[in-house]
C-alpha cells in the first residue's frame, strides 16, 4: 500500500490576522483528503511559540496548550521533522519525516517570506509562493510598482513613510488633496484582510485614517477611491501554466469591504459567477493571469479587482499569495 503523503499544516502566527488565519485552516484541514494526505496540525500562538499535533486548532482558539507539543523548526537541510521543545515529549505525531508544508498564515511572519524563508532553509517543500513573491504580494507598495512596470491598470496612488507623516503632515496632506482628492483609501502598506484600512472623505478623515495606519506600518498606501464599480475577485491556481478561476463578485455590507465587512456582519454577499458582461470576464481573467506572472507567484492567489459600472473598465487592486 502506498504511503499517504503527510502535510503539515501551519496556521495562526504573530500576525494582527491571526484569528482570519485560524478560520482559514479550519476549512483546509476539513477538506483536506485524508484518503491521499496525512495531515499534521502545526499552529503558531500570537507570541509565536510553535504547537504540533491534533490539538493545535483548538489549543489556539481556547489558548489552552492540550493534546499538542511546543516544537521548532531547525534551518537543517538534512532533515525534515520538527524537534520537540522538550527532550521527553516524542510523541507519535513527530515520528516520521514531512513530505510538505501547507501554511495557512496571513499577514507579517507568514505570508510575507519570512516562514518561507525558514522552509527553505530546511529544504522543506511547500504550498504557494516563493520568499520574493510573498514579500512582494505582502507589501503594497512595492505590488504596485511591479504592477505599473508591468502596465497593468490601477488606480491612482501615492506612497508615504511614517517619518513623513509625523514630520510633514501638510505636506503630505496637501500632497494626496492635489494628486488624489477624496474620498481616498488609506491602507497600511503590509497588512491584509482590510486591517487598518480606512476611507476618507475630507482632511479630518484622512488625519485619522493616517494616523490608524501608521500605528500598524511605517510605510503606508493613499490609493484613489474607484468610480462607482463591482469588487470583483479571481482565484489563480498553478506555477508555469496558470489557470484563472470563474469570478467571484463581492457586494459589501458596508461602504467598503473593511474587516467588519469581511469577518463579522453577516450581510455581505459573494455572488458568483459575477455579473459582468463576458467580454469584461475575459478581461479580468486574463489580467489575474498577468498579475500571477508578474509577481512571480506560484501554486495558488487570489487576485482583487474593481470593475467601472458605467464602462467595465477594469482596475487590478491586488493579489494574494495565501488567500483567506
Amino acid at each position: 500500500m502506498q504511503r499517504k503523503i503527510r502535510v503539515g499544516v501551519i496556521f495562526g502566527g504573530r500576525s494582527g490576522e491571526h484569528e482570519v488565519s485560524l478560520t482559514s485552516a479550519r476549512s483546509v484541514l476539513k477538506y483536506l483528503d485524508r484518503e491521499k494526505y496525512e495531515v499534521v496540525p502545526i499552529g503558531i500562538a500570537k507570541t509565536g511559540r510553535w504547537l504540533m499535533g491534533p490539538g493545535a486548532l483548538p489549543a489556539l482558539e481556547s489558548r489552552l496548550d492540550t493534546n499538542v507539543v511546543p516544537v521548532s523548526l531547525l534551518p537543517d537541510p538534512n532533515t525534515r521533522q520538527l524537534v520537540a521543545v522538550a527532550e521527553d515529549q516524542i510523541p507519535e505525531v513527530m515520528q516520521g519525516e514531512l513530505d510538505v508544508i501547507f501554511p495557512v498564515l496571513h499577514g507579517t511572519y507568514g505570508e510575507d517570506g519570512s516562514v518561507q524563508g525558514l522552509l527553505e532553509l530546511a529544504n522543506l517543500p511547500y504550498v504557494g509562493a516563493g520568499v520574493t513573491a510573498s514579500a512582494v504580494g505582502m507589501d503594497k507598495a512595492m505590488m504596485k510598482g511591479i504592477f505599473a512596470a508591468e502596465g497593468l491598470p490601477q488606480l491612482p496612488y501615492l506612497v508615504f513613510k511614517r517619518w513623513e507623516w509625523e514630520n510633514e503632515e501638510a505636506a503630505v496632506t496637501r500632497s494626496i488633496q492635489e494628486e488624489l482628492g477624496f474620498p481616498c483609501f488609506v491602507k497600511p502598506a503590509s497588512l491584509g484582510s482590510s486591517v487598518g484600512i480606512s476611507k476618507a472623505h475630507d482632511e479630518d478623515e484622512l488625519k485619522q485614517a493616517m494616523d490608524i495606519a501608521c500605528s500598524f506600518d511605517r510605510k503606508v498606501v493613499v490609493e484613489q477611491s474607484a468610480p462607482p464599480c463591482r469588487e470583483i475577485e479571481c482565484a489563480v491556481l498553478g506555477n508555469d501554466q496558470p489557470l484563472a478561476s470563474t469570478l467571484g463578485e463581492i457586494i459589501p455590507s458596508r461602504e467598503f469591504y473593511d474587516y467588519e465587512a469581511k469577518y463579522v456582519d453577516a450581510d455581505s454577499q459573494l455572488i458568483i459567477p459575477a455579473q459582468i458582461s463576458e467580454a469584461a470576464t475575459q478581461r479580468v481573467r486574463e489580467l489575474a493571469v498577468r498579475v500571477f506572472t508578474a509577481v512571480d507567484c506560484a501554486g495558488m492567489a487570489r487576485v482583487d479587482f474593481f470593475g467601472a459600472l458605467e464602462d467595465e473598465s477594469v482596475y487590478v487592486n491586488e493579489s494574494k499569495t495565501i488567500p483567506g
